[in-house]
């Protein structure tokens, strides 16, 4: 293999974009939203199909891998690599066109799925498959995981919807895949023609979610069309990158109403579900209380222990359904607001449900496993069994109405005990799956979490077939190794295995990676219906759109100063402090973060040490020392010569562009003194310091302060 400085030589000379092998840059990407870790030798941002030929080109000749990256969101680890990651989202995120007479649009694969539905919100379209995600995941991560959503109950999963894929291969080879065997890499007709019988007979049985392994191979039998595009989906990187997708759109629902269904029990919630699929509904996402906790009665959800979400396309939908219904009690909400904070509940579950009532964590590796509806209940009694007898906990919801149920269990990924468990519990879990007819990934991908066990789901014979057609696409094995096929161990690189025993490791290690914080606007909205409000993380990433500032890449390069393999200088790391400087310390991340990561709790703590025993920067004392300063002043009452000074003499440490606010002549404890403060507060206007504006006047407190100071 050509030696990493080598490459990064060659791949600078060839490309137009990005290539960046700083500890840096390799730092943000060693992680996705998984328990894994594997460290990249750089990152490279294409600009154009050609650049993603070009890095794929350079990288083959020389023997090193390339992983494809979208919003690094991916669950089950397949967005992580020991070699060249192409990080999709920074140039090739373009909508390119829309043809709403046709409802197709074309897009590149960095695309934001929620800039696509904005975009085509207009023309009364949306993209069908909406991950919780869909404020930050891309349509390329879409397409590898074969994303679905809460509403694949109607419009299906992102294979269903996509028409037509521009993919380049290892080595640089482009192809233009649809139906038909155009633009279909050298062999892969035979191959199929040799295989028509296993396939035929030995997959396991369709359903909507059977999305593990190269599961819609069987969409490349003669009687099915040969569908490559759709064939493709759902591979994980493992085949090569996509560079550009024609998808397909469908009618937004003018005013869709959320019927809101309350059952006594999970169970009787599960059992539900598949009932209720001959209504046509948009979706019918299940949760049960010990997801949803105390925010039931904030949000009003009716009477019961579990609840159904159902969404019909119109009110008179809805309460046909709430009549039909076995429930035990029910509502329908019509307002777009209401339904968009029921809605904020579920998907936030992928962060809130990764907290424990007593404190501790949980985890992803079991995420997503799917069965026929008509088996959901009866799976889910028996999921909730296993984890008893493993002395394992979770929180089960999901996708009830297509059997596909998400989970963060609280294993111990650090002890071998606690890993040996955590591969037992794996093993079993999935028998338990197949038993039900089921598939591991649901919409996820198996990626390195379940990829090992997928020969219990498929048998050997098409697991040797899933080898073959990774090798025609990719004969030197350069994509995305260790995935899907030829697969690395559940419990290697483990994200947890690198880190110290220490509570300020354990704070970092909390950032799961869901990656709220990259939402440039909204992404707290109700599924295909809009978007939500825009919260307020992460500032600082929304101006400059790089991964530093976020909060998820901050907690990232933190992790990774811990680690000590990357990040190398410990505590005095540049790198760190440089992602640093630009947080604002506002707390929103400690609000709106769906795990509740601190990132300027952590800030403190890193600054602290940072700059421990050593002179620190003069805008430290500056501005540090503020209060002390401005004490001194008021005692020496030297106010107005120093207002004078800071109008032609900037303060050392601090900007000559920005000038000083002028200081109050008159400090305003020593203004309070002389002022004797109102018997009831609140009872009648405050009369405000002359310093605090040019036109001094009574200022009335609001009438809701006024009430709460009178109660």
């Amino acid at each position: 293999m050509t030696s990493p400085g080598e490459v990064e030589r060659t791949l600078r000379a060839e490309l137009r974009g990005e290539v960046d092998f700083s500890a840096a840059a390799r730092a943000l990407v060693t992680m996705d939203a998984s328990n894994y870790r594997r460290v990249p030798v750089g990152v490279v941002a294409p600009r154009d199909a050609e650049d993603v030929a070009a890095a794929l080109r350079v990288c083959a000749e020389a023997g090193v891998p390339v992983v494809p990256r979208g919003g690094g969101t991916s669950i089950a680890g397949q967005a992580t690599g020991t070699g060249v990651v192409l990080d999709l989202t920074r140039h090739m995120n373009a909508l390119v066109s829309v043809d709403p007479a046709a409802r197709t649009a074309v897009v590149q694969p960095g695309l934001v799925l929620d800039r696509l539905r904005d975009a085509v919100r207009p023309y009364g379209l949306t993209f069908g498959p909406d991950p919780s995600t869909h404020s930050r995941c891309t349509l390329g991560g879409m397409i590898g995981n074969n994303a679905c959503g809460a509403h694949s109950v109607a419009w299906g999963t992102t294979a269903d919807n996509v028409a037509e894929l521009a993919v380049t291969a290892y080595g640089g080879t482009s192809h233009r895949i649809s139906t038909g065997w155009a633009g279909a890499p050298a062999g892969l007709p035979e191959l199929i023609a040799g295989h028509l019988g296993l396939l035929r007979t030995g997959m396991p049985p369709d359903f909507s979610r059977r999305i593990s392994g190269y599961g819609g191979l069987d969409a490349l039998l003669p009687e099915r069309g040969v569908q490559l595009a759709r064939a493709f989906c759902g591979s994980e990187g493992t085949l090569g990158v996509v560079t550009e997708a024609v998808v397909r759109l469908v009618e937004l629902p003018r005013a869709p109403a959320l019927a809101v269904l309350g059952y006594a029990d999970e169970g009787a919630a599960a059992d539900a579900a598949a009932g209720l699929l001959p209504y046509k509904p948009l979706t019918v996402e299940g949760m049960a209380e010990d997801l949803v906790g105390d925010a039931a009665a904030r949000a009003g959800l009716p009477r019961g222990r579990a609840w159904l979400f159902v969404e019909m396309r119109d009110e008179g939908g809805a309460r046909s359904l709430v009549r039909a219904a076995d429930a035990l009690d029910a509502l329908v909400v019509t307002d777009p607001a209401a339904q968009r904070a029921l809605w904020r509940i579920r998907e936030d579950a992928a962060g809130t449900a990764t907290r424990m009532p007593g404190g501790g964590m949980a985890w992803p590796g079991w995420e997503d496993c799917a069965v026929p509806p008509a088996r959901l209940g009866a799976y889910l009694r028996e999921f909730r069994a296993l984890l008893a007898q493993h002395g394992l906990h979770g929180t089960p919801y999901g996708h009830f109405g297509e059997g596909c149920v998400h989970v963060r269990i609280d294993f111990d990924l650090v002890s071998a005990d606690g890993v040996a468990r955590f591969r037992t519990f794996s093993a079993d879990l999935a028998d338990l799956v197949v038993a039900h007819g089921g598939s591991l990934s649901g919409e996820h991908g198996d990626g390195q979490a379940r990829a090992e066990l997928l020969p219990k789901m498929y048998g050997p014979q098409v697991i040797r077939l899933f080898g073959a057609y990774k090798d025609v696409w990719d004969p030197a094995g350069g994509m995305n190794p260790g995935m899907l096929v030829r697969p690395a161990r559940l419990d290697e690189n483990l994200r947890f295995a690198v880190l110290p025993a220490t509570t300020f490791a354990g704070e970092v290690a909390r950032c799961v990676g869901v990656a709220k914080c990259r939402s440039v606007d909204g992404g707290t909205g109700a599924g295909g219906s809009g978007s939500g409000g825009p919260g307020v993380m992460c500032p600082s990433y929304r101006v400059t759109g790089e991964e530093q500032h976020s909060t998820r890449g901050r907690a990232r390069l933190l992790h990774e100063m811990l680690a000590g393999e990357i990040v190398r200088d410990g505590w005095r790391s540049k790198e760190v402090a440089e992602a640093l400087d630009l947080c604002l310390g506002c707390k929103g991340c400690r609000s709106d973060c769906p795990v509740g990561v601190d990132m300027a709790s952590y800030k403190s703590e890193f600054l602290h040490r940072h700059w421990a025993g050593r002179i620190r920067p003069l805008a430290h004392y500056t501005l540090g020392g503020l209060p002390d300063w401005l004490r001194l002043i008021a005692a020496l009452r030297m106010t107005r010569p120093v207002n004078a000074a800071s109008r032609h003499l900037p303060l050392p440490g601090l900007t000559r562009e920005r000038p000083l606010p002028p200081l109050s002549p008159q400090p305003f404890t020593r203004w309070w003194q002389t002022h004797a403060a109102p018997p009831h507060l609140g009872a009648g206007p405050i009369s405000a310091p002359p310093h605090l504006g040019a036109e001094p006047g009574p200022v009335s407190a609001p009438p809701a302060f006024e009430a709460r100071v009178r109660a």
